[in-house]
């Protein structure tokens, strides 16, 4: 049976307020599954009643630096951050140093993997597949590097490896938070202030960039979650 994910699109927003949201949705379904985890007669193969969520937004201009990430990776001071309205953040997702903001497709699934698989490694290449599916609807061939996560142009080709869509997440009970950013018609000078992903020598681009012409962000999104239904076997609601 095909899982059943509540979709909703929260425009553009601050990054500090849809952490929080997702937080909140999070523990919401941390709790549901403990209190039945944590029940005397809990019966064997009994699901909890979580919620699967999927969020897309756009953030105003935003470096968030994960947990095992190095601040040296930010190339610029903290007034220079101001100067730029550049907000940063440190988080609780894997991954390093990455940039939100305008024009660029933020995917936050929360998702309880116990009712899909409950593999991380699985989850992430789920997510590029989405990606991967999407671009190639576009004529853009996205691809995989082993042994980092995100999507990527050409990245056999040396000196000419792209990165076109990051990801981090963080799973809690098998229930994750965070997710991919998808750069669309994405500012990419932003990029110019971080070591992008802790990755040094390797670039950034769009689908803007590859394709020579801004893209209908509605239309991106249309397939997304179109691919995103495919590849998860789920329904958005």
């Amino acid at each position: 049976m095909k899982q059943e994910v509540f979709f909703k699109d929260l425009g553009l927003r601050t990054y500090k307020e849809v952490w929080d949201l997702q937080e909140v949705l999070l523990k919401q379904n941390v709790e549901k599954k403990a209190a039945l985890y944590n029940h005397p007669i809990a019966l064997a193969g009994k699901q909890a009643s979580t919620l699967h969520h999927l969020l897309f937004v756009e953030h105003y201009p935003v470096y968030t630096l994960g947990k095992s990430g190095k601040e040296a990776n930010v190339l610029i001071n903290e007034e220079q951050l101001k100067q730029k309205n550049i907000e940063f953040f440190r988080i609780n997702r894997g991954g390093d140093i990455t940039f939100h903001g305008p024009q660029q497709i933020v995917g936050y699934p929360i998702l309880d993997l116990d009712k899909f698989k409950t593999d991380l490694g699985w989850y992430l290449r789920s997510l590029e597949e989405v990606i991967i599916l999407t671009l190639a609807e576009y004529g853009v061939v996205g691809e995989l590097i082993p042994g980092e996560t995100g999507v990527w142009i050409e990245p056999g080709v040396k000196g000419r490896e792209r990165k076109i869509c990051a990801m981090g997440i963080k799973c809690s009970r098998w229930v994750t938070m965070h997710g991919f950013a998808f750069n669309v018609n994405t500012d990419l000078t932003y990029f110019d202030y971080i070591v992008p992903c802790g990755i040094e020598g390797k670039m950034v681009t769009s689908l803007e960039e590859e394709l020579g012409a801004e893209v209908p962000m509605a239309d991106v999104k249309e397939r997304l979650k179109r691919n995103f239904e495919k590849v998860f076997d789920a329904i958005l609601v």
